[in-house]
């Protein structure tokens, strides 16, 4: 794909309205990161206006979707849209779609077939393989994603699965995993704003708890909030350095890219854990 996401970009999660997420986009873009992702969950947003927001108020950043929920997004209307916003900013747009999870989606049915039936709408409306990817985990998931799509956007994994995605996908398809941090040295604090994030929803989410199950974790670990064990390996702690290091090892195994989402206690700002992040990233 010629659309340069660069090594590591900044996700951004929806618990943060779409004005903040525009501020925190356009801070982003001048701390150096060159993508920025936004979360959206299962909100229903065929128009893309949020996306487009972001790219009339930046330059030069890459925004990718993470991603458009397939129950509550018509295929259609999300292509139109998507030919709407690339013809204002060409090469600055990657479209994530996916399934999201049964325990969020009254009507969830045929994940595998519902993924290809929307690609192909995407597809037919215009949207172009390499402008598109597919939030998968499983290997059926991830086959469909490097077929279909210019690769995959996996959330809530660790090196070890990035090493097995890789291993599905061959050599060609985009590989950008997300991944979690809490720039704090203070390992106890660090683990509790981790632990009330990763708890609910994800550890009530089979998907999640079933791909954790299968990279180096016990049903110990997943249970009561999950492990310190699980807690440290999903989200990275400690200096920036040592954020990075644990970062770059999805880089090592095979990842073309890392999407990282600073966590903070409710309330707080993330956009200082970027900054400091910034400074060994860039």
């Amino acid at each position: 794909m010629t659309m340069q996401l660069g090594t590591f970009g900044a996700w951004f999660s929806p618990v943060y309205d779409d004005a903040a997420r525009t501020a925190f986009v356009v801070e982003a873009e001048a701390l150096g990161y060159t993508t920025a992702w936004l979360g959206l969950g299962a909100r229903a947003m065929a128009d893309l206006s949020l996306v487009e927001r972001v790219l009339d108020a930046t330059t030069t950043i890459v925004v990718a979707t993470a991603i458009v929920n397939m129950w509550t997004n018509d295929a259609v209307l999300v292509a139109r849209s998507y030919r709407r916003i690339a013809a204002k900013h060409p090469d600055r747009f990657l479209l994530g779609v996916g399934v999201s999870h049964p325990e969020t989606i009254a009507t969830y049915r045929s994940p595998l077939d519902t993924m290809a039936t929307y690609l192909d709408t995407l597809e037919a409306g215009g949207v172009p393989q390499d402008r598109r990817v597919l939030a998968a985990l499983g290997p059926r998931a991830l086959q469909l994603a490097g077929a279909r799509a210019a690769g995959t956007h996996p959330y809530l994994v660790v090196p070890d699965y990035t090493r097995h995605a890789r291993a599905i996908l061959g050599a060609a398809p985009l590989l950008a995993p997300e991944h979690k941090a809490v720039v704090s040295t203070d390992p106890q604090t660090a683990r509790a704003i981790g632990r009330n994030f990763i708890k609910d929803p994800y550890l009530n989410l089979r998907n999640y708890v079933n791909n954790l199950l299968r990279h180096g974790f016990t049903a110990a670990d997943v249970a009561d909030g999950g492990s310190d064990r699980l807690i440290d390996a999903l989200v990275l702690h400690g200096t920036p350095e040592h954020i990075r290091a644990g970062l770059a090892a999805h880089l090592d195994a095979g990842a073309n890219h890392v999407g990282i989402q600073v966590l903070v206690a409710p309330g707080e700002d993330p956009m200082p854990g970027y900054r400091a992040l910034a400074r060994v990233l860039h």
